[in-house]
């Protein structure tokens, strides 16, 4: 799962990356409400922290314009007040859910599986499964009739993606943005290694799953069946 922190106080924002790198989450952090829309734009998060007063644009304005993109993506508001205006104004702008600074580390991490858990794409669950394949999210491995390999971090987001979109294709691009984040300097090459990777360690397995290159385009999984 990758969040992008929008928080305009640098010190809190790097306590947030670490609670949520911590989580297993990866995590992008922007400073001012320009940046975070930017950020949101892009479509590679799961989930959003969206601070309220932000420099060069508001978090209720980078919130509007969000939605009225059509995106809907989870946001998750933080803020230093409490009036009930500001709840309420956030939540009718469109935000999932509202926490009041400060919070507790733990309800914090709560609210972020909680809105991720919201989108079907991000089932919930200790495993993914696809043909005889199974993706286990607690111990990093790929377990295949009884074998089993441990998959290193990039590995594993790489092989989740794969599973959570099932056939579909997922390119390239997609996958450098997901996995290294929006501001990488990261490169298709990056993208076609860990394929390789992963493609020895089904081979390792030999599970009938494949990954299929569709040229030009990008890759999908195949032999669920």
């Amino acid at each position: 799962m990758r969040v992008l922190v929008v928080e305009d106080e640098v010190r809190l924002a790097g306590t947030l990356r670490d609670l949520l790198e911590m989580d297993g989450c990866a995590v992008d952090v922007c400073h001012d409400g320009e940046a975070g829309l930017d950020n949101a734009l892009s479509g590679i998060h799961d989930v959003v922290l969206l601070d309220v007063m932000l420099p060069r644009m508001d978090g209720l304005t980078v919130l509007r314009r969000l939605r009225e993109s059509g995106s809907a993506v989870p946001v998750l508001m933080l803020t230093a007040r409490s009036e009930l205006s500001d709840r309420v104004a956030g939540l009718d702008g469109g935000a999932d859910y509202y926490l009041t600074k400060p919070f507790e580390p733990k309800e914090l991490l709560a609210c972020v599986r909680a809105l991720a858990r919201r989108q079907p794409e991000l089932r919930g669950g200790d495993a993914l499964s696809f043909g005889d394949l199974r993706l286990e999210k607690n111990s990093f491995s790929l377990v295949c009739d009884g074998r089993s390999v441990r998959l290193s971090r990039k590995e594993f987001d790489m092989m989740e993606l794969l599973m959570l979109n099932r056939r579909q294709i997922l390119t390239k691009e997609s996958l450098l943005l997901k996995i290294w984040g929006y501001e990488s300097d990261a490169e298709d090459n990056n993208v076609e290694v860990y394929i390789s990777f992963l493609r020895k360690k089904l081979n390792h397995l030999r599970s009938r799953v494949k990954i299929k290159t569709i040229r030009m385009v990008g890759y999908c999984l195949e032999g669920g069946d």
